[in-house]
């Protein structure tokens, strides 16, 4: 009977060593959880890039007034017969 006892309780030490330790183990699963978490949270703000540049894309698609403010905001370019100005800030 003490064999039988020692077995069950050899038994149950090993199955709550993987429970709580081994692979699949409860800290495992929350490891795991706050992954997706993370990585739904990092999801969602690429979705919000996304869809900033695809409405870009499509204002720049649909007329030449975006492509003109691009021209001018990233390039610096000018139309002819405008003057130029350029205002600089002084240093501190």
């Amino acid at each position: 009977m003490k064999w039988l006892a020692l077995t069950l309780l050899v038994l149950l030490a090993v199955l709550q060593y993987r429970l709580w330790v081994g692979d699949g183990s409860l800290a495992a699963v929350v490891r795991l959880q706050r992954a997706v978490q993370s990585q739904d949270l990092e999801n969602q703000r690429l979705q919000q890039r996304n869809e900033i540049l695809a409405a870009e894309v499509r204002g720049l698609k649909s007329g030449l007034d975006a492509v003109e403010e691009r021209a001018r905001e990233d390039l610096g370019m000018i139309k002819p017969g405008e003057t130029f100005y350029m205002v600089v800030e002084p240093e501190e």
